[in-house]
C-alpha cells in the first residue's frame, strides 16, 4: 500500500536510478569522491554534496547501548490528522504512517532494501502450512497487549481482515488487495495463534496484516468517523503513546504498558509548520531535525542548504525518499473529464523547465520517472509512460486538441462556445512551489489552455484530496512497502478503488492488475504489473513527475533516524535518541 502525500517534491531534489552530474565530486583538490559519512555531511564540510547510494542507511545506526536513555527530540511535519485512521481512505497519508509508527504497532520489519521479516514485539512466528490452499499460520508474542489491557489475539487479524476485504462497502480502505483473497481468519491452538486461509493465493503475503484494526474499531461507522480528531490511544500498542495532541502539535511519551526494549526518549514533538517556519524554527533552535519522512521540503534547496551548512552542529542526512511525486487529474471535473484535454496538458508539461525551477542553485541533474509503483532503484522497474507525454511536445499538444474539435480562440483554445480552463492546486508558502505553479500556468498557456492557480495552506490536503476538490493536482505517493508491483497498482488505477483520485479506470485496467498478486515469483509479477501500468497511464489520469530524495538535517549525535530505505518505514522508535558522550 502507498500512502498520499502533498507535493513538496517541488521543491525538494529528485533521484533516478541514472545518476546526476558532478555530485559525486569533493572541492578538496585531491580527486577522490566525497563518500557521506554514516552519520550524514556534517555541516562544516562545504564542498559538493555526495550522491546518496541506494541500499545504505544514513541515519546514524547506533547500538541502543551507545545511546543515552531520556532527552527529547522535536520537528516539524506539514499535517496534522483530522482522520487518524491509518487504515482507512481518510487517514492514508503519510503524515499519519510517521504518527503510527510511535504509537501503533508494525507486525513487520523491512530491511534497507526491502527484505521483509516478522517483527518479534508482536510475531514469534509466521509460517506457510499449507500451499493449496495457501494458508498462514501466525504465532503473536504472548506479552502483546494493546493499550486498555485487552490482549493482543486472532480477533485483531479478524477485524483487520472484516475492514480492508472490501466486502462490505460500509468501510473505507484504501485498497483491499490481498484481503479480499482470504477465506477465512480463525483462530488456532489458541487465542495468540490465527490461521489464515485464502481462497485465491495471494503473493507477498508478507504485505499483509502490517498494521491492525482494532477489534473496537470494527464498526463502520467508528472505522470511517470514530478517529476524527481522536488518535484512541487505548486502541493502540507501541513504545511509545500520545500524552497530548491537537491540529497544530502531538506530544508523545514512553508508554508504560510497552513490553518491548523501552523508548529510549522522554519526549517527542511533531509541530505542524508550513516549510518557511521550518527552516526559520531549526536554525533558531526550536526543532531538532528537520525534513522527515513526515515534513516537507526539509533542507532540500539552495537557500536552506545555505542556512543548514551555515550552521554549527549540524548534520546533512541525504538519502533516497520511498515517494513519487504526480500530478493527478480529476477526470470528473470540468474540462478534464476529457481524455484529449488530459493527452494535451501531458503533452504541454515542460519537465526541463520544472526541473531547472526546482533545483535553482541545488547541484543535481535527475531523470522523470515513468511509474508510480516501484522507484527507479528498485529490480524490474521500466518507464511506464506513454511515448507521446515522455517529452515536452507543444504543437503534438495543439493537435490533440484540435483533433478533439477545440479551436483556438484570442488567447485559449475553445469548445462549444466555452473556454479551455482548468486550476492547479498546491499546498503552503514555498517560494519555490509558487514559482512551480506560475511556470506550470505558462505551460498550459503555451499550449492554449487557460490555467487558475489555487494556493491553499498545508492543513487542508487531505480534505482537498478526498473531497475531490481539484482539477490538476501536484501530489505525491509515498510506498509504505516495498511491494508496490503487487499490493499498489489496483489501489491507485482500479476503477472502484477509494485511492484512486483520479477517478479515471477501465475494465481492462482492473483486469490486468489482478494478475501480479497471483504469482509467486517476484520477478513475473513485476513484469505482469509494468503491463498493467502502461494500460493505465494511457488513460492520461495522472503522470509521474519526480522521484526525491530525502535531504534532512539534524542537530548532530540523533542516532537512528533519517534516510535508511525501507527501513526507515519500520525502523523501531524506540531505538531513536541522542548519542552518549565520548
Amino acid at each position: 500500500m502507498i500512502a498520499v502525500t502533498a507535493a513538496f517534491a517541488a521543491c525538494i531534489l529528485a533521484l533516478s536510478g541514472c545518476g546526476g552530474n558532478n555530485a559525486n565530486t569533493d572541492d578538496n583538490g585531491n580527486g577522490e569522491a566525497y563518500v557521506q559519512p554514516d552519520d550524514g555531511v556534517p555541516s562544516s564540510y562545504q564542498g559538493t554534496l555526495p550522491t546518496p547510494v541506494a541500499g545504505e542507511r544514513n541515519d546514524n545506526p547506533t547500538d541502543r547501548d551507545d545511546i543515552q536513555d531520556g532527552g527529547e527530540l522535536i520537528q516539524d511535519i506539514s499535517e496534522i490528522g483530522p482522520n487518524w485512521n491509518a487504515n482507512s481512505t481518510d487517514g492514508n497519508t503519510a503524515y499519519m504512517a510517521e504518527l503510527w509508527a510511535w504509537y501503533q504497532p508494525h507486525l513487520w520489519d523491512y530491511s534497507v532494501g526491502g527484505e521483509a521479516t516478522p517483527n518479534p514485539d508482536y510475531l514469534t512466528n509466521v509460517e506457510v502450512t499449507s500451499e493449496d490452499p495457501l494458508v498462514i499460520t501466525y504465532d503473536i508474542n504472548e506479552k502483546a497487549t494493546w493499550n486498555d489491557g485487552t490482549p493482543i489475539d486472532y480477533t485483531a487479524f479478524q477485524s483487520t481482515w472484516t475492514c480492508l476485504n472490501g466486502k462490505d462497502d460500509r468501510y473505507n480502505p484504501p485498497q483491499t488487495m490481498g484481503y479480499e483473497n482470504i477465506a477465512s481468519v480463525e483462530k488456532g491452538e489458541s487465542d495468540k495463534q490465527v490461521v489464515v486461509t485464502f481462497e485465491t493465493p495471494f503473493y507477498p503475503y508478507q504485505y499483509l496484516f502490517q498494521q491492525l484494526v482494532n477489534p473496537n474499531s470494527v464498526d463502520p461507522d467508528v472505522f470511517t468517523q470514530g478517529w476524527v480528531n481522536d488518535p484512541h490511544t487505548e486502541w493502540a500498542a507501541g513504545p511509545y503513546t500520545i500524552e497530548s495532541f491537537d491540529d497544530t502539535q502531538v506530544t508523545f511519551v514512553p508508554n508504560e504498558n510497552w513490553w518491548g526494549n523501552p523508548a529510549k526518549l522522554d519526549r517527542v514533538v511533531f509541530r505542524q509548520m508550513a516549510d518557511s517556519a521550518a527552516i526559520n524554527a531549526f536554525q533558531n533552535g526550536e526543532i531538532d531535525a528537520i525534513g522527515g519522512r513526515a515534513s516537507g521540503g526539509g533542507a532540500a534547496s539552495a537557500d536552506r542548504l545555505k542556512i543548514v551548512r551555515g550552521m554549527e552542529g549540524v548534520q546533512l542526512r541525504i538519502g533516497y525518499s520511498m515517494q513519487t511525486n504526480v500530478f493527478t487529474y480529476n477526470g470528473t471535473a470540468g474540462a478534464l473529464k476529457d481524455i484529449a484535454v488530459r493527452k494535451a496538458i501531458s503533452q504541454g508539461f515542460d519537465y526541463e523547465t520544472w526541473i531547472k525551477i526546482a533545483y535553482q542553485g541545488v547541484d543535481w541533474d535527475p531523470e522523470r520517472p515513468g511509474s508510480e509503483i516501484l522507484q527507479p532503484f528498485q529490480e524490474g522497474y521500466e518507464n511506464n509512460l506513454p511515448e507521446d507525454v515522455q517529452e515536452l511536445d507543444v504543437e503534438g499538444a495543439k493537435k490533440t486538441l484540435e483533433d478533439a474539435g477545440y479551436t483556438m480562440g484570442e488567447e485559449y483554445y475553445e469548445k462549444d462556445g466555452e473556454t479551455l480552463h482548468i486550476t492547479y492546486t498546491y499546498f503552503g508558502d514555498s517560494a519555490t512551489q509558487t514559482a512551480m505553479a506560475n511556470a506550470y500556468q505558462q505551460m498550459m498557456k503555451n499550449i492554449g489552455v487557460e490555467c487558475e492557480i489555487i494556493n491553499l495552506d498545508n492543513s487542508e490536503f487531505s480534505d482537498t484530496v478526498v473531497s475531490g476538490s481539484y482539477e490538476v493536482l501536484p501530489m505525491g505517493w509515498s510506498a509504505s512497502d516495498p511491494f508496490g508491483y503487487s499490493s499498489s497498482g489496483f489501489q491507485l488505477y482500479g476503477s472502484d478503488s477509494s485511492s484512486n483520485f483520479t477517478y479515471v479506470g477501465s475494465d481492462e485496467v482492473d483486469e490486468l492488475w489482478a494478475v501480479p498478486g497471483t504469482l509467486e515469483d517476484a520477478t513475473e509479477a513485476t513484469a505482469a504489473a509494468n503491463e498493467a501500468e502502461k494500460a493505465s497511464l494511457a488513460l492520461y489520469g495522472t503522470v509521474p513527475v519526480s522521484t526525491p530524495p530525502i535531504y534532512m538535517a539534524v542537530k548532530e549525535g540523533l542516532a537512528n533516524y533519517g534516510p535508511s530505505g525501507f527501513m526507515q518505514i519500520t525502523l523501531h522508535r524506540e531505538d531513536i535518541g541522542w548519542e552518549k558522550e565520548a
